[in-house]
C-alpha cells in the first residue's frame, strides 16, 4: 500500500541544486522531502566536476614531472600507475560524498526517499511506495550525456563522462568526439597520463569562447601531443577487433581512425523522461523544462532548476537557482534569476575563464565599446613560473562600465571572480585600475589590463603639455 506524505516542499533530484534547496529549506523549518533514484550528489560529485578535476590534477602532476627540466630539475617521463590514478579519483569522490549523503540530509531533518519520482497529478508525486503531496515542488533532475546520431554508434562500446572514470587501465588510444570543455579537459588529462589521444570537433574547439583564447588552449593541447582535428564530420563508428574505429570526413576527404577506446562528449540532454510532466501540466522541450524568470514552470506549484531548466549547464548555476527558488517558494519573494554575470571555466592547462559579454555580444548590442588586452608574458609571476602562454581581454562600455572579461592562462578560473563581481555590480574599469594588487601575482594582469583604458589619455600630447605648464609654476 502507498504511504502518503504531506510536506511543504518536495525536491526531485539530489544533485548540487536539489541538495542546496533541500538543506536550506529543512534548516529554515520547512518540512522537506528529497527524492533521488540514483546516487546522492548527482552528476557533479559522481561523474562530472569532482572526478574530472581529480583526473586533471593527476595529469598535471605527470606533466610537471615530464617538463621540470625547464626549472633545472631532473625532468623525466613519469611512471603512471593508472589503476592508482583511478583510486585517487574515487578517493576524492569518497572524501566529499559524506557531505551529500542520505545520513547527513536526514540529520538536517530532510526525509530522503531513494526511488524514481513521477508526477501523477498537478500536485502529487509517486516515488516507490510513497505518495507525496507538497505545497511546492522543485525539479532538479539534471542532464545526461547526449549521444549523436552516428551510424554504427549503437554497436560500439563507447564511454561517456558517466563511465570514463571507471577505467582502471590506461587507454592505448582514446578517440574523443566533441571539443567542448569536457572533451578538451579529458583529452588533455588522458594524454598527460600517457594515452594517445585524438580529439574530433565538428567546428573549432571551445566554440562558445573567444577564438583567440581558444587558440591558446588548442596550442597547448597540440604541444602535449593531442591530435586535434577540427571541422570534422563523424560519418560512422564501429568495432575494430577489441578496439574501435571511426570514419571521419574533413574538407571532403575521408579518413579512418583506429583506437582502443571511444569517448563521446558531444553535449548534454535534460533529464525529463519518466517524470510524468504531462500529468502535472508542465511544459517542456528536449532542451529542458520551460521556466519563467522566477524559475516557475507552467504549473505554478512546481519550480525547475539547474540543467533540467535549460540554459547554462554549470554546477554553480544550479546552486544559484537554489537560492532563487528558496526565496520564492518559502518566503514568497518575487526573486528572479539574472544571467548577465554568469562565469564559466574550462579546466584545461592553461585554464580558460569567461564572464559577461564576449566581443561578439558587444558587437551586436553596444554602439560603442572598447576591448582591452594584456598578455601573461608581461606578468612577472608568469615569467618566474615559465607559464607565459595566455592573455586577458576585457570588454568595456562607452562610459567605462565593465561588460565582460575573458582570461586564458594559469589559474584563470581563480582570477575570474573579480571580473564577475565587476560585471554583476556594474563597476567601472577604474575600480580595477585603482586597486592595489600584490606583487608578484598573476592577478596583476587584471590591474594592468584595466590601466590600459587610460593609457592614450594619460600619455597624450595634451597631458604632456599640461604637465610641462605646471612645472613652470613657482
Amino acid at each position: 500500500m502507498s504511504q502518503t506524505i504531506k510536506a511543504d516542499l518536495c525536491v526531485i533530484g539530489a544533485g548540487s541544486g536539489g541538495l542546496s534547496v533541500a538543506a536550506g529549506a529543512a534548516q529554515m523549518g520547512a518540512k522537506t522531502v528529497l527524492v533521488e533514484k540514483a546516487k546522492m550528489g548527482g552528476d557533479c560529485l559522481n561523474y562530472g566536476c569532482v572526478p574530472s578535476k581529480a583526473l586533471i590534477a593527476a595529469g598535471h602532476a605527470a606533466h610537471i614531472t615530464r617538463t621540470s627540466g625547464r626549472y633545472g630539475i631532473n625532468g623525466h617521463e613519469p611512471e603512471v600507475r593508472f589503476g592508482e590514478v583511478a583510486d585517487h579519483v574515487h578517493g576524492v569522490i569518497g572524501a566529499i560524498a559524506p557531505h551529500d549523503s542520505v545520513e547527513r540530509f536526514e540529520s538536517l531533518g530532510v526525509q530522503v526517499i531513494q526511488a524514481a519520482a513521477r508526477f501523477v497529478g498537478p500536485d502529487e508525486v509517486e516515488a516507490g511506495n510513497h505518495r507525496i503531496r507538497a505545497r511546492r515542488y522543485v525539479i532538479a533532475t539534471g542532464s545526461s550525456p547526449a549521444v549523436p546520431d552516428i551510424p554504427g554508434i549503437a554497436r560500439v562500446s563507447y564511454l561517456t563522462n558517466e563511465t570514463v572514470f571507471d577505467l582502471r587501465e590506461r587507454p592505448d588510444h582514446l578517440i574523443v568526439v566533441g571539443g567542448g570543455p569536457i572533451g578538451c579537459e579529458l583529452a588533455q588529462a588522458h594524454r598527460r597520463l600517457g594515452a594517445n589521444v585524438t580529439l574530433l570537433q565538428s567546428r573549432r574547439i571551445l566554440p562558445k569562447d573567444d577564438p583567440e583564447a581558444a587558440a591558446v588552449v588548442r596550442k597547448s593541447l597540440i604541444s602535449d601531443g593531442v591530435d586535434v582535428i577540427e571541422g570534422v564530420q563523424v560519418k560512422a563508428a564501429g568495432q575494430n577487433g577489441n578496439g574501435v574505429a571511426v570514419l571521419i570526413g574533413v574538407e571532403g576527404d575521408e579518413r579512418r581512425i583506429n583506437g582502443s577506446h571511444l569517448l563521446v562528449s558531444a553535449g548534454r540532454r535534460a533529464n525529463v523522461n519518466g517524470l510524468g510532466l504531462e500529468e502535472a501540466g508542465i511544459r517542456y522541450t528536449p532542451r529542458g523544462i520551460d521556466v519563467d524568470a522566477r524559475l516557475r514552470t507552467s504549473n505554478r506549484k512546481v519550480f525547475a532548476i539547474g540543467d533540467v531548466a535549460g540554459g547554462y549547464q554549470f554546477t554553480h548555476m544550479a546552486s544559484y537557482h537554489a537560492g532563487i527558488v528558496i526565496r520564492n517558494a518559502l518566503f514568497r519573494l518575487p526573486a528572479r534569476a539574472k544571467y548577465h554575470a554568469v562565469p564559466w571555466v574550462t579546466y584545461t592547462d592553461p585554464e580558460l575563464a569567461h564572464v559577461g559579454m564576449t566581443i561578439a555580444d558587444a558587437q551586436k548590442s553596444q554602439d560603442k565599446f572598447r576591448v582591452l588586452n594584456w598578455s601573461f608574458a608581461d606578468n612577472d609571476r608568469a615569467q618566474a613560473e615559465r607559464e607565459t602562454d595566455g592573455l586577458i581581454k576585457v570588454v568595456v562600455g562607452s562610459r567605462g562600465r565593465v561588460l565582460g572579461a575573458t582570461i586564458v592562462g594559469p589559474r584563470a578560473g581563480e582570477m575570474i571572480l573579480a571580473w564577475t563581481l565587476a560585471v554583476d555590480q556594474g563597476l567601472k574599469i577604474g575600480a580595477m585600475a585603482n586597486v592595489i594588487a600584490p606583487y608578484p601575482t598573476l592577478s596583476e594582469v587584471s590591474k594592468r589590463v584595466a590601466g590600459t583604458y587610460y593609457t592614450d589619455a594619460l600619455f597624450s600630447p595634451r597631458t604632456r603639455g599640461l604637465v610641462a605648464a605646471l612645472q613652470r609654476l613657482p
